[in-house]
């Protein structure tokens, strides 16, 4: 996969060009800001391009940039990073879009098979979001009655934990032991608890059921 990077640690920058390439992966340019990166002219030819979140253009460039990235080359994934979990992070990931995007915790991917997988997953077409902060927003929000949460059985919460991470139906039925008509059984339930209605989708409603529980996070706001 051609992968374009952009942090500002010099250590955690070249750890990752280290790691992408010991897994196959080509890397197209590697900068220290944003700014940096949307200059170079090979990066029309990333697949997905990894940003660190908190780097030049201050105070969260990965976030500026991603949305700069998203209106310029549609087509290309986008894998946020940060050292910490932050549901306003998430929230503002989703308002950049809803697929081929991601948000993983950097001490989470320091593993060939955990980076490779989470690129992949992205590519594909999935929202990714770090498998900690997905369930801690699950809990968090469960007892608010206008996000209809509180009705969810806990197998019911789990699987859309899993919706959250980006996993399809068969990926969620081989994590929870289930058969895939049975998490579509729990889907559905979970769509009309939630009140969704099956206007634009099944994926339309996989992602407002995602954003029906970070509804109520803060939300950062680029000045």
């Amino acid at each position: 996969m051609r992968v374009a990077v952009a942090d500002d640690s010099v250590l955690l920058r070249d750890g990752l060009v280290l790691l992408l390439e010991a897994a196959g992966h080509e890397v197209m340019t590697a900068t220290s800001s944003g700014t940096e990166l949307l200059a170079q002219p090979q990066i029309v030819q990333a697949e997905v391009a990894i940003l660190d979140i908190m780097m030049p253009p201050e105070p969260f460039g990965g976030l500026t940039t991603a949305k700069t990235l998203r209106e310029r080359y549609p087509d290309m994934g986008i894998l946020l990073l940060s050292q910490y979990a932050e549901a306003s992070f998430v929230n503002e990931m989703l308002s950049i879009h809803t697929a081929s995007i991601g948000y993983r915790i950097k001490d989470r991917i320091v593993s060939v098979k955990a980076l490779t997988d989470t690129l992949n997953r992205i590519a594909d077409g999935e929202l990714v979001i770090e498998p900690v902060l997905a369930a801690a927003l699950v809990e968090r929000s469960a007892g608010k009655p206008r996000s209809g949460i509180e009705a969810l059985t806990a197998r019911e919460r789990e699987v859309l934990r899993l919706m959250a991470e980006g996993r399809s139906n068969p990926g969620i039925a081989g994590e929870l032991y289930l058969s895939v008509k049975a998490i579509e059984k729990h889907i559905a339930s979970i769509f009309t608890k939630l009140d969704l209605s099956d206007e634009g989708g099944s994926q339309h409603r996989r992602v407002l059921a995602v954003l029906a529980y970070l509804d109520a996070q803060p939300r950062w706001t680029a000045n």
